[in-house]
C-alpha cells in the first residue's frame, strides 16, 4: 500500500493529533557520506490511542487541516514508559 509510513510519536499533547518523527539514512551524492534526515508529520488520531514514544504506522489521506494529511493506521508497539526521579534524589548533593 502506498502512502504508509512508520515512525515514533514525539508529541501527543493536542487533541486528536499526534506528531510522528520518521528518520531515514541518506548518502550524499558527491561525498558518499551517510547522514540521518528526520522528518515530522502531523497525523489524525481519532481516539487518542497513541502515546508519547509509541511506534506507529500512518497512512496518507485527504487533507484534514492545514498541516494534517495523514491519519493513524495502527499502533505497532507501545512505549515502555519514562523514568522520573524523585525530589529527594535530585536535591541530594545540594544544601539548603
Amino acid at each position: 500500500m502506498t502512502g504508509t509510513l512508520q515512525g515514533i510519536v514525539t508529541s501527543d499533547k493536542r487533541d486528536k493529533t499526534i506528531t510522528v518523527s520518521i528518520a531515514s539514512r541518506e548518502t550524499h551524492p558527491l561525498y558518499r557520506k551517510q547522514y540521518t534526515k528526520t522528518r515530522k508529520y502531523t497525523a489524525h488520531d481519532e481516539n487518542n490511542e497513541a502515546g508519547l514514544g509509541d511506534k506507529v504506522e500512518i497512512v496518507a489521506c485527504r487533507p484534514i487541516s492545514k498541516t494534517k494529511s495523514y491519519k493513524l493506521a495502527k499502533v505497532i508497539e507501545k512505549s515502555r514508559g519514562t523514568v522520573e526521579l524523585k525530589d529527594e534524589v535530585l536535591g541530594e548533593g545540594e544544601e539548603k
